[in-house]
């Protein structure tokens, strides 16, 4: 009777075991494609950005640039499909945070290491790792700034500091002189090591930078070839002008910030003005029924 009693008791919990009650607990929740497909994307940035260190670390410096050319490309293109698909998630936030770091930390300080930054032994291995520790502190306040609700429209305009792409293409500038026919020498490796430091540090620097985006979305159809020849030439030819003409355009930058700040404090100066106006000075006499200061009224203050 005991051992009968005992087993029906067994048999109820297992009837009412929650597990077995509700089998959508044992199911994964599906992931919609236009979830993975961004994901996807960042991904293949990093897998260029770990390839440049193989190249370099096999003196193939022309595939190693052209793999982190390959990543800022895809970098551009994860975040704008995951908008267009909203695809959007934290997830994916957290894996390009992961990815940049990679792409654009990482691999350009060893691929400039493994070029020549060797040569100073722990000195240029100091430079490389200054610049990418740089760079995750550059992606670590861009993440912070990202949700700032505070902050004024226009300076959606601006980065702060050098973005992480662009730091790591400017770097590698020493290495495209080389392919112009430059000899490395010793000048040229101290120069790097200076040069590194210089651009890690406009990487969390407080400087503007201009961010692209008051540029034009759209391209009218009969500029749409020639944008194409002149973007291709710019990668594959003009790399080395685009980065001078890029550090060029860095003091500019600062200048059109600060007149956004000159134009946004203008109106509140002026409201300001007009508020101790109204509360300071009287109101006028009319006839016999002027207002004294030191009278009390009970008409409600002119800031209520």
């Amino acid at each position: 009777m005991a051992g009968s009693g005992a087993s029906r008791y067994i048999g109820a919990m297992a009837i009412a075991s929650p597990s077995s009650g509700d089998p959508r607990r044992r199911r994964f929740r599906r992931i919609p494609v236009r979830t993975l497909a961004p994901n996807m994307v960042t991904l293949l940035a990093m897998c260029a950005g770990l390839t440049a260190i193989r190249m370099a670390f096999e003196d193939r410096y022309v595939l190693a640039l052209a793999a982190i050319v390959f990543a800022a490309i895809l970098d551009g293109i994860d975040g704008r499909l995951a908008r267009f698909l909203k695809g959007t998630s934290r997830f994916g936030a957290e894996l390009d945070s992961l990815s940049d770091f990679v792409n654009f930390g990482v691999a350009p300080a060893l691929v400039l290491y493994f070029w020549g930054l060797h040569e100073l032994k722990s000195v240029g291995w100091i430079a490389a790792m200054v610049f990418a520790i740089c760079g995750g502190l550059r992606l670590a306040r861009f993440n912070v700034m990202a949700e700032e609700p505070d902050r004024p429209a226009w300076a959606s305009n601006f980065f702060v500091g050098m973005p992480a792409p662009m730091g790591a293409i400017t770097v590698l500038l020493p290495i495209y002189v080389t392919f112009l026919g430059v000899p490395r020498s010793s000048v040229l490796i101290w120069s790097t090591l200076f040069y590194t430091l210089a651009i890690a540090l406009l990487m969390i620097s407080r400087l503007p930078v201009f961010s692209g985006k008051r540029v034009g979305t759209r391209v009218p159809p009969e500029l749409v070839g020639p944008v194409i020849v002149i973007v291709v030439l710019s990668i594959g030819l003009l790399i080395t002008l685009g980065t001078l003409a890029y550090l060029a355009s860095l003091p500019f930058g600062l200048l059109s910030y600060r007149r956004y700040q000159q134009r946004s404090r203008e109106p509140m100066g002026e409201g300001m003005r007009e508020v101790v106006r109204e509360t300071v000075l009287p109101p006028p006499a009319v006839g016999g029924n002027a207002v004294r200061p030191n009278e009390q009224t009970d008409r409600p203050s002119p800031l209520h």
